[in-house]
């Protein structure tokens, strides 16, 4: 089903790398909270290569330094990573309907932000081998960064450590601009999604008043629902 897997991996093997660095730096100021709730650098290696989401491991970090219980723990997870939900459904509709249980399964644990974008941005139908290639470098460097963040503790100040996650930011830039740039609709909508998110976040009487994440997933159902309908797409050849 899915030809010439080696160049496919490499490629997503590439394009993970600069993923991987963004992720250490942001893991590494996660480590220094996963200290503070007790854990050691293999516990926090452990979680975060078993865990793919910063938020969802910060809260899950937040529950074991107060001492809450597991039932407390799976709600502030999955209520922090609610939005996955939505990076599956848009991911399922570019899986091949051959694409087997075993792909998908896997897919769906691998879903991140940035690993979502980069797969999404392809095109075609989607081709697990080019995640699972991106995946190899952006997991391991997520693990070691929170497992580096918690040997070094205190020793590098907060604001140093919080000021390297912006390389993040400037890879989702990369992630947008090139796909903006070919087809307007897709730019005008990520100019709607700042404009919208700046309103709701500071303007907006009801939705300013919730958190980021309820806010983002609210958001991203209605922009996309109103772009699907009035822009549909047709149906992508592999």
């Amino acid at each position: 089903m899915f030809k010439d897997k080696a160049p496919v991996l490499k490629e997503g093997f590439k394009d993970g790398i600069p993923i991987g660095l963004g992720y250490f730096a942001v893991a590494f100021s996660l480590g220094i909270i996963a200290a503070n709730a007790g854990l050691s650098a293999f516990q926090g290696f452990m979680a975060s290569l078993l865990c793919n989401a910063s938020a969802g491991e910060y809260a899950g970090f937040v529950v074991i330094a107060t001492g809450a219980g597991y039932l407390q723990m799976v709600i502030m997870t999955v209520v922090a990573n609610m939005r996955y939900l939505l990076m599956s459904t848009a991911l399922s509709q570019r899986c091949s309907s051959s694409m087997s249980l075993a792909h998908r399964l896997v897919l769906s644990f691998y879903i991140t932000d940035e690993l979502f974008g980069i797969t999404i941005a392809r095109k075609g139908k989607v081709n697990p081998f080019y995640t699972y290639g991106a995946v190899v470098p952006a997991t391991l460097m997520w693990a070691s960064g929170t497992a580096m963040g918690i040997i070094a503790g205190n020793i590098l100040p907060l604001r140093i450590v919080s000021a390297l996650s912006v390389a993040l930011y400037g890879m989702f830039i990369a992630v947008i601009i090139p796909p903006a740039k070919e087809n307007r609709v897709i730019l005008w909508t990520i100019i709607a999604c700042f404009i919208l998110s700046y309103l709701s976040a500071y303007h907006l009487p009801f939705m300013k008043d919730l958190s980021s994440g309820t806010r983002t997933i609210i958001l991203t159902v209605i922009i996309c629902s109103a772009v699907a309908c009035l822009f549909p797409r047709e149906e992508e050849d592999a």
